[in-house]
Formats: C-alpha cells, sequence, structure tokens
C-alpha cells in the first residue's frame, strides 16, 4: 500500500529545506564579502551549521550553488534599485544613472570580484554575468530611448558602449586598476557616459 503523507507534514518538511537552501546561500555570500572569494564546500557548511553531507545533498554541485547565489545578488539588486524617470533632462539622467550604477556596483563587488576569478571555468557564472548585462542593456535602452533613437545606424554601436560602461570590468579598472575611490570612480563613469550620449543629444 502506498503510503500519503499529510500535506502539513510535507509543507514542513520543504519549508525547512528552503531554509537550509537560504542559510547556505547567506554563508556562501557572507565568506565572499569577508574576503573569502573561493569558499570551499566544508567553509561553508561549517559557516552555515550544516553538515557537508547536508550541503551537497541541497546542492549536487557548486554549480548549482552559483545559480543560487546568483539569483540572490539580483534579488538583492532588485531590491535595492530605484526607477530613474525618462522625463528628467539628459545630465540629470546621466547623473542619477551613474549614482544607481556605482551603488549597485558597490554592493555586488565581492561576487563579482569573486566570480571573476572562477568564470572561466564556470558556465554557471558565465550565465549569471550575462543576466547582469542583459538587465543593464535593459535599463540603457529604457532611459536612453530617445538619444539612442537618433544615433541611426550607430544606435547598436552606442548601446553597447554605454553598456559596456557601466559594468562591472571598467567599474573594476577604475576601483581597483586606477586605484580611484567611489565618488572619484563613479564621476568618471558620468563622463563617459555623458559624452558617448553628447552627439545624439536631444534636450
Amino acid at each position: 500500500m502506498n503510503r500519503v503523507e499529510a500535506p502539513g507534514r510535507v509543507d514542513g518538511r520543504t519549508a525547512r529545506a528552503e531554509r537550509t537552501r537560504a542559510a547556505i546561500v547567506e554563508a556562501h555570500l557572507a565568506l565572499i564579502a569577508e574576503g573569502d572569494l573561493r569558499p570551499t564546500g566544508e567553509r561553508i557548511a561549517e559557516r552555515a551549521g550544516i553538515s557537508l553531507r547536508t550541503l551537497w545533498t541541497n546542492f549536487k554541485d557548486m554549480e548549482t550553488l552559483f545559480e543560487a547565489s546568483g539569483a540572490e545578488v539580483l534579488r538583492q539588486q532588485d531590491a535595492a534599485y530605484r526607477p530613474i524617470s525618462q522625463a528628467l533632462p539628459l545630465a540629470k539622467r546621466v547623473d542619477a544613472y551613474c549614482r544607481q550604477r556605482a551603488r549597485l556596483l558597490q554592493l555586488i563587488a565581492p561576487s563579482a570580484r569573486a566570480a571573476q576569478m572562477r568564470e572561466p571555468v564556470s558556465d554557471q557564472l558565465h550565465r549569471n554575468r550575462l543576466k547582469h548585462i542583459d538587465r543593464v542593456r535593459d535599463e540603457v535602452e529604457h532611459l536612453f530611448a530617445a538619444e539612442l533613437a537618433h544615433a541611426g545606424r550607430g544606435r547598436e554601436q552606442l548601446l553597447n558602449a554605454l553598456v559596456a560602461a557601466s559594468m562591472w570590468p571598467a567599474w573594476s579598472m577604475l576601483r581597483y586598476g586606477l586605484g580611484l575611490g567611489v565618488d572619484q570612480a563613479r564621476a568618471v563613469m558620468s563622463r563617459t557616459v555623458g559624452a558617448l550620449l553628447a552627439e545624439v543629444a536631444t534636450d
């Protein structure tokens, strides 16, 4: 005879599993934020207060953990994101956009640095990065739609340039390559984005 479990028992088990997975992701990101950019399964399990066996029961490998942690980073970005009005003059849109990008890039800095180390051998980390690119691309297309429309055949090139100037590799160069502070790096980003849009400005 097949055994049928009570709904409450199943729901409770599911809730516990979700809490365990959330604790693992939290531990993974916390270790990265503290400077351990390549935390081992043992370190993550210890930080989450679980056994290594429980870790690998919930995540079959590091790739699946990278997927869950990447989703949490995107969720944190979504929570911190504030829409910018298309009705603002170009200069104010550029300023607001770059201030927000700087804030969000600082938010993801630890995980972005960790991902940069492992992405060459991780398909999932590459997919995570593409999600960030798509989001920034969508924002740029929406916020600077009028200017992009005036770019004519150069629209795609302008769009790509704006996205590249707004992403982690450019921010990493400003912050860690050139050693600029957050405000200095943001000012450089604003100058770059503003200059790219200046030739097709419609304000």
